[in-house]
């Protein structure tokens, strides 16, 4: 897989890029980092089963908020997503001359996980850029768990959430805790399930908190018993 992304790094890096850059649209260079990151996923032998995808409205924005257990999560299910979207992405990564050219063009949110102005920034950020149209994924423990079950969430998604007033679509993603853990780099070929539950409209929004516990239990619902918690704690 990592061959494979390396190899078509090149192709894009030389042509894709600067034509994004030159007509000032990036839907071309977007759809080619999707088709890369689904194919390099199937190199691995993960095999993909997707549930209630067709609940969405692809003219809608949407903010999706999923749990989060492996690295192949976001190669997984951003490009399952209808319209193009942004996520939240380690500032460092940005330092990255190529990669990091991209993910600006393409309003990726830079996130200092460890400094909480600029995780207002962020969220700030962000919303901006839910308002131009371009959806919202986001990993809303933050971390990635160690045992597959749900850690606390953060705040900052639900922020967000409240104040755009976007449909939030939980999603509930099963099986990439076996395929790569944690702590493990490499990948075991297997099922990889993804949950797309019904979108929790504003008006169903309530407070906050509210919000967070109902996001936090449709997510939950969706995982294997062995791995439901139930739990309603948050962080900051």
């Amino acid at each position: 897989m990592l061959t494979f992304w390396a190899l078509a790094l090149i192709p894009v890096a030389l042509f894709f890029i600067p034509w994004s850059f030159l007509v000032g649209n990036v839907n071309l260079m977007y759809r080619v980092f999707m088709w890369g990151a689904a194919n390099g996923v199937r190199l691995t032998g993960v095999r993909t089963r997707v549930v209630g995808l067709d609940k969405l409205d692809p003219n809608r924005t949407y903010v999706f908020m999923s749990n989060h257990v492996s690295n192949i999560d976001p190669a997984i299910t951003v490009p399952l997503l209808p319209r193009r979207t942004s996520v939240l992405i380690k500032r460092e990564l940005f330092n990255i001359p190529i990669m990091g050219k991209a993910m600006r063009m393409g309003s990726m949110v830079p996130v200092d996980r460890g400094d909480r102005e600029a995780g207002i920034a962020a969220v700030k950020f962000a919303a901006e850029v839910v308002r131009q149209g371009v959806n919202m994924t986001i990993y809303v423990e933050g971390h990635r768990s160690y045992d597959g079950k749900l850690i606390p969430f953060k705040k900052g998604p639900f922020y967000l959430a409240e104040g755009c007033k976007v449909p939030v679509v939980p999603i509930t993603i099963v099986g990439t805790h076996y395929v790569m853990p944690k702590t493990r780099f490499a990948i075991k070929p297997g099922p990889v399930d993804v949950i797309f539950h019904d979108p929790i409209e504003p008006k169903d929004f309530g407070t906050r908190d509210e919000l967070m516990e109902k996001v936090r239990r449709v997510i939950d619902s969706g995982l294997p018993p062995e791995f439901q918690s139930h739990a309603s704690t948050a962080s900051a």
